[in-house]
């Protein structure tokens, strides 16, 4: 049994099941979308939210030292993500790379993972978009009423309309085809990084050198906690982190490490990349990098326009603004936002979609899924039916308690794609290998070590709606995707070959 559970599928054979005329996705893409479809669903309310916040309660002026430690630990990831994509240009990322190194049963609970992940994901996005946009409207006269403004506040019925009319939005332009999903992300993205350029710009003007004093403030130790909502690590081992100080720092850096998670997803484009040995690569990396310049350059201006103390925790950039008297840029910041998470909602869409496709291809779910659109070359099917869930979700949902999930399933994937990356180099060191990760097997523990920190600073609370989640992933997996995946049906088949040869009989 082990055997069948632990059954991995060849290099070849998934790309070979790329060409299959009724499963092959178009090949649009270029190392300049992915970037940007990178950069578009990073950079979201993070870069407006988390500067403030994270300097405030944890690190002072040296949260932008936390975005460096943040973005290293991102970027050993990275280099893993980056030689499977280029090594394994198929869809489904995590996922794909999982059943060449690992197995199937552990492709599935990855698989199982990210659906959720992305599913959770683009719904928490959609209601702060939401948000933002009912802010923007309030401020222009037009106030939406409040059966249609969602569930937070509600008291009676409560249906998020906009939040909801954005992924269905969303999901057509997915149908029509992924270049015209990347030509609108490209705009917005422009729009975006506008924005958070006049941000650093602007206030590059109103930094005062006092206000970096002292740069790193000293660490005050914090009072152990319990219950489930505790982070795991404290339960564990009664440790509790320290604010400020260099420890603090590092405390910070396990916060704002979340506003650097979506470079995954753009491995999961890696089938519709007209060259994706060379242009992986250059995409996940290259957004990275630029995401990390800007976290750092932004952090580095509000706290120089404001006293960290005096940082206010759900608007810091745009309170900012306003304390030094221009509230003008408040307005600016808010558009920017609301923008700006456009395409974090499709580019979320997107890697769920492609995930669940693969997955169909492979049998593990329904072939049906798998079937793209005669016309537009795009899995219609599974973009449709996750839309339609999705926006139902994000109607009807306060998802607010569910985000954290969204960290643990996209943590869950690190760590398997820098295990995987060992592991290939050792079962098939003969594979042609386009982008190398260095350092191996150092560069995939490091990861592996890194990741595992920032799981165990997330509440007991998430580990235990992710187990919950893996159990059931387990129950259909045995249920359904054993008994009807291709892998398992073509073993089947040949050994039935083996033992039944041409003129003979079974013996």
């Amino acid at each position: 049994m082990s055997n069948t559970l632990f059954r991995t599928k060849k290099v070849e054979q998934s790309i070979l099941d790329t060409e299959e005329p009724e499963h092959a996705l178009k090949k649009t893409l270029s190392a300049l979308d992915l970037t940007v479809f990178g950069v578009g669903v990073i950079i979201g309310t993070g870069i407006f939210v988390l500067t403030g916040k994270v300097a405030k309660e944890n690190a002072g002026p040296g949260v932008s030292l936390a975005f460096v430690a943040a973005g290293v630990a991102c970027a050993l990831a990275a280099l893993c993500y980056a030689e499977f994509a280029s090594t394994v240009p198929v869809a489904g990322s995590a996922y794909t790379f999982a059943y060449a190194s690992l197995g199937e049963m552990p492709a599935w609970i990855i698989g199982w993972d990210l659906v959720l992940e992305f599913a959770l994901g683009t719904a928490v996005v959609a209601v702060g978009w939401s948000g933002y946009v009912r802010s923007l409207m309030d401020n222009a006269g037009w106030h939406m009423p409040e059966s249609l403004s969602g569930r937070e506040g509600a008291t009676g019925f409560g249906f998020d309309i906009l939040a909801s009319a954005l992924v269905l939005v969303l999901t057509a332009i997915l149908v029509i085809g992924v270049k015209l999903s990347a030509r609108i992300t490209t705009l917005v993205v422009a729009i975006k990084v506008t924005v958070v350029l006049i941000v650093i710009i602007a206030g590059a003007f109103f930094i005062e050198g006092d206000n970096y004093k002292p740069f790193i403030p000293k660490a005050q130790a914090v009072e152990a906690g319990s219950g489930i909502k505790t982070p795991l690590i404290q339960l564990m081992f009664g440790w509790a982190p320290t604010n400020f100080g260099v420890m603090g720092i590092f405390t910070a850096a396990s916060v704002v490490f979340f506003a650097f998670i979506g470079f995954d997803v753009v491995a999961t484009a890696a089938e519709e990349t007209k060259n994706p040995q060379r242009d992986m690569p250059r995409g996940i990396l290259g957004s990275l990098i630029i995401c990390t310049t800007l976290y750092v350059l932004v952090s580095i201006v509000v706290t120089g326009m404001q006293k960290y103390t005096e940082l206010s925790v759900d608007a810091p950039l745009a309170d900012a603004f306003k304390a030094t008297g221009h509230p003008w840029y408040a307005g600016v910041i808010s558009f920017g936002a609301a923008v700006g998470l456009t395409t974090v909602c499709m580019i979320l869409l997107l890697g769920q979609t492609r995930v669940f496709f693969a997955m169909s291809r492979d049998g593990l779910l329904p072939r049906f899924f798998s079937r793209v659109h005669p016309r537009f070359r795009t899995p219609h099917r599974p973009t449709i039916l996750l839309g339609v869930i999705i926006a139902i979700l994000a109607g009807f949902t306060s998802l607010s308690e569910l985000a954290e999930l969204v960290n643990i399933g996209t943590l869950f994937a690190f760590i398997v794609v820098a295990v995987g990356v060992v592991i290939l180099r050792r079962t098939r060191p003969d594979l042609p290998r386009a982008f190398r990760t260095p350092l191996v097997p150092w560069v995939p523990i490091l990861s592996v070590l890194a990741t595992l920190w920032l799981m165990l600073n997330l509440p007991a609370e998430t580990w235990l709606r992710f187990a919950i989640w893996m159990v059931i992933g387990i129950v259909v997996y045995f249920l359904y995707g054993r008994s009807h995946s291709r892998l398992g049906r073509h073993e089947e088949t040949t050994l039935g070959e083996i033992g039944n040869p041409p003129g003979g009989t079974a013996g």
